[in-house]
């Protein structure tokens, strides 16, 4: 069974982006070393539109084939005009208020939200699913996620967007791998114990 991966990036007090959501103070950190990181272990997180001027439009999918986000993360990128933000890959949006697709490569699921990432992770693909955003979201999918991969930016936000919004109860994962960079980032990824 493939796995639900929330890949996040967050401040050090763990805040996933202002409280309006807007991340754009961790953009400062994408030096160098860290971008070679990001565009080698996991290209398929990366926009399509952000892709092509790295000149990694053309890569086959490494980790990921298909990507579920919150209303809120898809917005952001329909309000500049783009409306198949994730193109090389399979793109879900989870939301209540939006009903129909305005592009026919992005499924919006309205209801029972669980059981389609249930159903999306029974699939035999040896590819995962990439959570990608969407603090709500995470608080609902808490119990289907898999694995964490924590982008932690050194900077603290001191309010905002919760990595996981909504109450949940205690969940344990386990520390499966560390990695410093010379910019202070540290990325971590966690797996489920189960």
């Amino acid at each position: 069974m493939r796995k639900l991966v929330y890949y996040i990036a967050c401040s050090i007090d763990g805040f996933i982006g202002d409280p309006s959501g807007d991340a754009s103070s961790m953009l400062s950190l994408l030096d160098p070393e860290f971008l070679e990181y990001l565009t080698t272990e996991y290209p398929d997180t990366l926009p399509t539109h952000g892709r092509r001027p790295l000149g990694i439009d053309d890569l086959p999918n490494k980790r990921f084939d298909t990507i579920i986000q919150g209303r809120a993360s898809y917005d952001l990128a329909l309000k500049e005009g783009i409306t198949s933000p994730y193109a090389h890959l399979r793109e879900y949006v989870a939301s209540r208020t939006l009903k129909e697709s305005p592009d026919p490569n992005v499924e919006i699921i309205t209801e029972d939200l669980v059981g389609k990432i249930r159903e999306l992770k029974a699939e035999d693909s040896e590819f995962d699913i990439y959570l990608c955003g969407g603090s709500q979201l995470a608080g609902e999918l808490i119990d289907e996620i898999d694995e964490l991969v924590v982008k932690t930016y050194p900077i603290v936000l001191g309010s905002g967007m919760p990595m996981f919004g909504s109450g949940t109860a205690v969940h344990e994962f386990t520390l499966k791998s560390t990695r410093t960079f010379g910019n202070g980032v540290l990325a971590r990824t966690y797996s489920r114990k189960r």
